[in-house]
This record gives structure tokens, sequence and C-alpha cells, in this order.
């Protein structure tokens, strides 16, 4: 499947490369569209940046082509590219559906092509692993009593876990901490059931972290880390109350990374862990 916003982050990085090695500033690229296009509107210092950050709606292919000319880009089959680009990034994805649960979907979005992704889990089971019963308790008890679109929210959930059933599934590695199993109610078992299922499939890995171990290396926040095919660089993914964050500088990625290394390395190995959710649920 391609991605739109895979495509999006692609083309907006593109076009920041295109201008540093310009030696351009944003403000200068800004005035310089202004005089070859010959408006006064349209065009300001705070759009250049839109254009290089993602964060625009629509995109018009003679607005990168006015840009192209500007960093002196002529050869035919780069800009063709970044046509193809700009085409499949102005696409949307299934999940444009759900923009009223979703906002952006720019998690969906990253998960349909990553190759591997990695995910630590502190007090819930990850998206990708939830069964429908869960996912709908989730909702309801995330909702506080606003119910509308709890339907919604779960068959997003459910649609999600299509990823594994691409041809080139990605590698998910879950570490979950053992909070998250305790808060599992016998009506709930299914959940259980599914992780031990799940944890035999070659292409996923279920390690818990036991509450016994005592303080570790991410008891502040969960966190995703999705790596992709060349040439895109990875994301970690944050999600802080009703705010997500996507951080992409090296130092940010190479941080959590380790984080996730420490935490993996505290976790009870994939056999433990199986172990440990089969007792869970027998005692449920």
């Amino acid at each position: 499947m391609v991605s739109p916003t895979l495509r999006r982050r692609r083309l907006s990085r593109l076009l920041f490369q295109q201008r540093e090695r310009s030696g351009l500033t944003a403000k200068a690229v800004a005035a310089e569209a202004k005089k070859r296009s010959g408006k006064t509107r349209g065009w300001s210092e705070s759009k250049v940046n839109r254009l290089e950050t993602g964060d625009w709606k629509r995109l018009s292919i003679d607005d990168v082509f006015l840009l192209l000319n500007i960093y002196n880009v002529t050869d035919p089959d780069e800009r063709d590219g970044y046509a193809e680009l700009v085409k499949e990034a102005s696409r949307k994805g299934w999940w444009a559906t759900y923009e009223n649960v979703l906002g952006t979907g720019q998690l969906i979005g990253l998960e349909a092509e990553a190759s591997s992704i990695r995910s630590y889990q502190s007090m819930t089971i990850p998206g990708l692993l939830q069964t429908e019963s869960y996912a709908r308790a989730m909702a309801i008890a995330s909702s506080m009593g606003d119910a509308d679109d709890v339907d919604q929210r779960v068959e997003v959930r459910m649609l999600r876990k299509a990823v594994f059933s691409r041809a080139n599934p990605p590698a998910f590695w879950a570490v979950i901490d053992e909070a998250a199993l305790l808060h599992i109610t016998p009506e709930l078992s299914d959940q259980l059931e599914y992780l031990v299922e799940v944890s035999q499939r070659p292409n996923i890995g279920i390690q818990v972290l036991p509450v016994a171990g005592g303080l570790h290396a991410a008891m502040t926040a969960h966190f995703v880390i999705m790596e992709f095919p060349m040439p895109e660089p990875p994301v970690v993914y944050l999600e802080v109350a009703t705010e997500e964050l996507y951080l992409e500088s090296e130092p940010q990625v190479r941080q959590y990374t380790r984080r996730f290394d420490f935490v993996q390395a505290s976790a009870l190995s994939v056999d433990e862990s199986r172990a440990l959710i089969r007792n869970r649920l027998s005692s449920l």
C-alpha cells in the first residue's frame, strides 16, 4: 500500500533539503516565489515553512515546480519524481473516513508502510494487538461518558490490524508492562488468549515487563518506534493525553531506541512472557 502520510513526509523533507542546499532562507524563497509568480499574495515565509513540515491540506504541483525552479532543479526525471510524490501525497487513506475520531490519522498512515514497529506500553495493550472486546472497553473508559463515537473507534482499531495481512507485514515487537495485564478483567479474557496466540507468529514478539522488577527506563511514558524501507528515516510516536507527538531527529530516535533496548533487557523472555500471560488467564 502507498501511504500518503509517508509520501507527504518525504516530499516535505526533500523540499526542505533543496532549500538548505540553495542557501536561501524561507523568507527569501517566499519573496522570490512572489516575484516569479507575479502574485503579491499567496506566498509567505509561513507557507514555505508549512510545505517543509507537511502542515498543508492541499498542495499544488505548480507551487512545487515554482520552488524547484528557484532551487535550480531542472532534471526532467527528478521533476517527474516530485510530481508523482505530490499526486501520492494528496490521496486519501482509508482512515480519512474516520477523521472525526482520528484527527489527522498520521499514526495509521505511518503504520501502513512501516517495516518494523517497536512498542512499549505501560498500562494498556498496544492498539495493534487489541481484541474487539478490549478495544471497546478501552473506548468506553476513555470516552468519560460521551459514548457517541465508540463504535467508530473500535472499528478503526480493528481495521488497523490489517497491516499484519500485508504481503510484507511489519516486524512487530511489544514490551508490555505487567500492570496492563492486571487491568484485564474476566470478561476480557479473550484479550489474553489473543496475546498468547499472536505471540507465536514469526513476525510478532511480545515481552512482559514484570512489576516485581521495580523501576525501569520507561516509567514516565509509552512510545512507538517505527522504521521504514529506505530512504525514509524512523519516527518515534508519543501520545500525551489528547496530543500526538512525532519525533524524527536522529538524537531523539536514538534516545528512544536506547530506552526500548533497556526495557526489553529488563523484560521476561518471549517464552517466559507467554507463560506469565497464560497464568494470568488461568487465574481469571
